[in-house]
């Protein structure tokens, strides 16, 4: 999902003010430094800054985690602050940079916990590689084939690969749906391709596969920043209406396969599409958007370790956050009452005029307001093709307890309609101990087998002759 769902991320870092004679030190270089979340704890941190033509280009480690490279969107200088925006995690890093250009000095704040982080410059670090045995490498018993179509009612033109099996076809196919955030075509996370492996499995068993990069990402151009899920929706529609253009490509037998996010707009595009061939749900949600994310929100606090009345203050106002802009008629209105909400609950905190920050400001954006306000299930009960709903017992994003049983219950009257728990699996579809976000980047498993023996079998049997 496109929010918190969506692990999207702010990190600001300030910089010391330089004498107006001298050019402010140049950031370029690699920075280390440690979190200690408790006493006797340390996570490393490494900041990786690059600087050419007067931009400015990052990425961030965590060797702990097993997290390397996660990049950094944007980073801008302005009037003494120095700001990194990630994907992943929502984190807010305010520091002075030393008149020596060596240190960075100031503090980590990651949901409710604000930790003191110094950060110094070191020597080059090369992070490993990530290991990722499944991620598939060629040669390939199958074709690859650039492709790039339009969305005209969108505005949007998309770029992605066509995988088709050995033969002269036609052939079933399946379109991926990313989940939230921009993603490429291979949904990469952490060093993981899920899309990349997914393709791989169904192509070599006989089954088409159209991943594309996401608006604004890799070979993708559209609008963003008023986008919704519909309007993603409407990409998906464009993608389908591609492959029935092809003649290697069976029109009877297109299917849509999606994750988080992509699970809820698969039924948006079927419940409008009697033609779709069936669609395929991984990690996909059943309840209401604000239910989801709120309840998603108390999962990972909890699993984090905060206190249970933390969780429940914390869960309490973003409630009311939600709740002042989920029904706001356009942006300036909701930004107003996101700020005048924000600074109520700051007042009653002692901080009076405080602004709202900027990982809080998606809030606001007309992605999350649709979110939060859409139910999924008259989608799901409009959609007549076969049906498969997965979910993962550790799934801490999308909790199976709640939204299978939603998703069953909205397809009652589909006759052939399957939901399936898979036990220890979490929202990627790896085998997890614990489920938590963290988690991910250090399974070297990309999805569980089992998954995709569940999902490939399903698809097989859905889509002979």
């Amino acid at each position: 999902m496109r929010s918190a769902l969506l692990l999207a991320a702010v990190l600001a870092v300030g910089q010391a003010e330089a004498s107006a004679h001298e050019p402010a030190p140049a950031l370029s270089g690699d920075w280390r430094g440690s979190l200690s979340p408790t006493p006797g704890v340390s996570i490393p941190l490494v900041l990786h800054v690059s600087e050419a033509d007067g931009q400015s280009n990052a990425t961030v480690d965590s060797p702990a985690q097993h997290a390397f490279g996660l990049a950094v969107a944007s980073v801008t200088r302005n009037a003494g602050e120095i700001r990194f925006v990630l994907s992943a995690p929502k984190v807010d890093y305010v520091a002075t940079l030393s008149a020596d250009g060596q240190t960075l000095s100031g503090k980590w704040t990651q949901g409710t916990a604000s930790l003191p982080l110094v950060m110094t410059r070191t020597a080059a670090i090369a992070p490993p590689p990530p290991r990722r045995p499944q991620t598939p490498a060629p040669p390939y018993p199958y074709r690859s084939e650039e492709v790039a179509y339009d969305n005209l009612a969108g505005h949007a033109h998309l770029a992605g690969t066509l995988t088709m099996p050995a033969g002269a076809g036609p052939f079933p196919a399946v379109l991926l749906i990313t989940g939230s955030g921009l993603q490429d075509r291979d949904e990469t996370v952490f060093g993981h391709k899920p899309f990349l492996v997914w393709a791989d499995t169904l192509t070599r068993r006989g089954i088409a596969v159209l991943r594309v990069d996401d608006r604004q990402t890799g070979g993708s151009t559209g609008e963003v920043r008023n986008a919704t899920t519909l309007d993603f929706a409407g990409d998906v529609a464009a993608g389908v209406a591609f492959l029935r253009s092809r003649h290697d490509i069976d029109p009877l037998r297109i299917g849509l396969m999606g994750h988080s996010e992509g699970a809820i707009i698969a039924p948006l595009v079927a419940a409008r599409d009697p033609a779709i061939g069936f669609i395929v749900m991984l990690a996909g949600s059943g309840e209401p958007g604000e239910a989801l994310m709120l309840h998603q929100k108390r999962l990972i606090e909890t699993a984090s370790g905060l206190a249970p009345a933390v969780v429940e203050q914390s869960g309490l106002r973003m409630k009311r956050l939600y709740d002042a802009v989920k029904d706001a008629p356009d942006q300036a209105s909701a930004d107003a009452a996101l700020r005048e909400t924000w600074r109520s609950l700051a007042s009653k905190d002692g901080r009076p005029g405080t602004d709202v920050p900027p990982q809080l400001q998606v809030v606001a954006s007309p992605w999350m307001r649709w979110f939060i306000r859409h139910d999924p299930q008259p989608a799901l009960s409009a959609v007549h093709c076969p049906v498969l709903a997965v979910g993962g017992s550790k799934d801490l994003q999308v909790p199976v307890d709640t939204n299978l049983p939603a998703i069953k219950a909205a397809l009652r009257a589909n006759p052939d309609a399957t939901v399936i728990e898979l036990a220890g699996l979490n929202h990627m579809l790896q085998t997890a101990q614990t489920g938590q976000v963290t988690e991910y980047a250090q399974i070297e498993e990309t999805i569980a087998p089992i998954a995709q023996a569940t999902v490939g079998d399903w698809i097989v049997a859905h889509t002979r002759r």
